[in-house]
């Protein structure tokens, strides 16, 4: 484009059109950012999914990105509380839960580029500093971090070969350690054309209950926010508890300076997958698509089927996820997901019981567990509440109840087996007793000299080979796997065969039978746990096989007990 500036913003406009001549993915890619106000948590990153999945529908190449404002590296080391759950993806790289709902909607496997922070950023242009890279010029947020930036988002647009790249920003504008994303972004309009960038706008509508209105107010300070920070949004997703009216989009468009088409009313809906086809309804990718040249249709066919089984999953089944966090769904969101896929093929309407492991310890399990169709044990790090983990374990085993165990579910597993089964009445995790006698689960050799907590675990993708005729063979249909891992601790390589030949079947390996990666039981309805994380790879349109058959036998599970307290009664 012939108003397009230079990349590092120091060289004049005609320099810049030779510059992009020679990079044609950063001449072509077209760009939509995605911005937040009034309040965290409104769904701009289901938004971002929306979008993804619309473009892609168009037969875009869509890359989606999260830039996250806090000055952690990676969310690596946070705990779930402060962040909810880390997403990792295939190459190790830990980042942002929105990463979760990117590879759901997009159906496709992200990478690292994907999402960076302002750690990260910062980390890297101190590197660079300490090298002598800026040629001792006094280092700035202007240009230096904000070139980073730059530089990261456009980086992505080139190793994806990007038709489109969404990027959304993280936190809420007004936030200070949002400022140099936002300014970031500002530039790069500038610099690569205001007709290949759109700016979208998620805020907040109040419902004021004694009024009985909605408010645009924090909205229209919203946007004068944004706007006093250089940018104008071509469309505002206005989220609230109902749909907004044709005279508040007009108030808000007069207001806001934004034409009535790109005031999008985007009210809670029954499940995040109908989204995209309520903002296709309100036109949001239409406008978007006609602001940036993009030409054609979504075909929608896909989704719109997937919606239809969501709407037909109404046959209750109730599972118990038994954790630590459970305070915060947010802890276990791609496992709630993976749930609800699971339903969606049984046309199971999935309904959740949250159990803290604490209580299993001071009431009877029965109490707790006695009616629910299913039990998961998700991952998670520490010894508080384990021993209610092992609890539900127990009582899924002996009671025949469908269990899956998620990476210390398994090691919860194991250590329940060894104790009940196997006759090892101190068998635990060295992680939880460094001086119990027998560590059935245990820290490989390489993990015990790591003194860093930071991206030192094992990570990402790993193969998996499954043993013939095994429940986990037949749930995945072929002899190997890869699957998502992050843990340090692993199912001790000498206890193997006291397992196996004490009844517990290791029905995949790695590293040639080296460590154990999943476990079953075979007289037993299903009893599966796995040492990586299944919930990662899981998609609505494409259930991961484990979360499938397990739902699938709660719900067997569910038709023979109600059957049984029929004849009972």
């Amino acid at each position: 484009m012939s108003d397009a500036a230079p990349i590092d913003g120091r060289i004049s406009v005609s320099a810049a059109e030779g510059l992009l001549q020679s990079a044609p993915v950063a001449r072509d890619t077209r760009f939509i950012f995605v911005t937040g106000g009034v309040a965290s948590g409104l769904g701009k990153g289901i938004t971002t999914a929306s979008l993804g999945r619309l473009f892609s529908s168009r037969g875009l190449r869509v890359a989606l990105q999260k830039l996250d404002p806090y000055v952690n590296v990676d969310p690596g080391t946070m705990n779930p509380f402060e962040h909810g759950e880390v997403f990792v993806l295939d190459d190790g790289a830990e980042t942002d839960l929105d990463l979760g709902h990117y590879e759901r909607f997009l159906d496709a496997d992200l990478h690292r580029g994907s999402n960076f922070t302002t750690g990260a950023v910062y980390g890297a242009v101190l590197a660079k500093e300490r090298r002598g890279d800026y040629a001792g010029r006094t280092v700035q947020v202007i240009p230096h971090i904000t070139d980073e930036i730059k530089d990261r988002v456009l980086a992505l647009a080139e190793a994806e070969q990007a038709d489109l790249q969404i990027v959304e920003i993280g936190g809420t504008v007004g936030d200070i350690e949002s400022l140099p994303f936002l300014e970031a972004i500002r530039q790069l309009r500038n610099q690569i054309g205001r007709n290949r960038c759109a700016f979208v706008h998620v805020s907040l509508m109040p419902f004021i209950g004694p009024s009985g209105e909605l408010k645009t107010k924090p909205t229209q300070h919203s946007v004068k926010e944004l706007r006093a920070l250089g940018l104008q949004p071509d469309a505002i997703v206005c989220r609230s508890d109902r749909p907004i009216g044709r005279n508040l989009k007009e108030k808000i468009s007069l207001l806001c300076d934004v034409p009535i088409a790109g005031v999008v009313s985007a009210p809670d809906a029954p499940s995040i997958y109908e989204v995209p086809l309520v903002l296709h309804r309100e036109g949001l990718d239409e406008l978007l698509a006609e602001h940036l040249g993009i030409t054609g249709t979504p075909d929608l066919t896909e989704w719109e089927t997937l919606v239809d089984r969501v709407h037909a999953a109404v046959d209750p089944v109730d599972i118990a996820v038994v954790g630590k966090y459970v305070t915060l769904r947010d802890a276990y969101l791609s496992v709630m997901e993976a749930l609800y896929h699971g339903g969606f093929t049984h046309g199971r309407q999935v309904r959740i019981r949250w159990v803290a492991s604490d209580d299993l310890t001071d009431r009877p399990v029965e109490e707790i567990l006695g009616d629910v169709d299913g039990i998961l044990i998700p991952g998670g790090f520490g010894v508080r509440g384990v021993e209610g983990k092992i609890e539900a374990v127990r009582y899924a085993r002996e009671r025949g109840v469908p269990f899956l165990g998620i990476c210390l579910g398994l090691q919860c597993a194991v250590i329940e087996f060894a104790r009940h089964v196997l006759g090892l009445p101190d068998a635990n995790s060295s992680e939880f007793d460094p001086a119990c006698t027998d560590p059935v689960i245990d820290l490989l050799p390489e993990q015990k000299d790591v003194q860093e907590l930071g991206a030192t675990m094992r990570l990402g993708a790993q193969p998996c080979y499954l043993e013939p005729g095994t429940v986990a063979a037949e749930a995945y249909g072929v002899d190997v796997v890869e699957e998502r891992h992050r843990h340090r601790w692993e199912v001790n390589p000498a206890y193997h065969d006291q397992l196996r030949e004490g009844g517990l079947r290791i029905s995949g390996t790695s590293q040639k039978g080296r460590l154990a990666e999943i476990i079953e039981l075979p007289d037993h309805p299903f009893f599966v746990a796995g040492q990586f994380h299944p919930e990662l790879r899981s998609r609505p349109t494409r259930p991961h096989p484990l979360f499938r058959e397990f739902v699938g036998a709660a719900a067997a599970h569910r038709t023979t007990r109600t059957a049984a307290g029929a004849l009972a009664g």
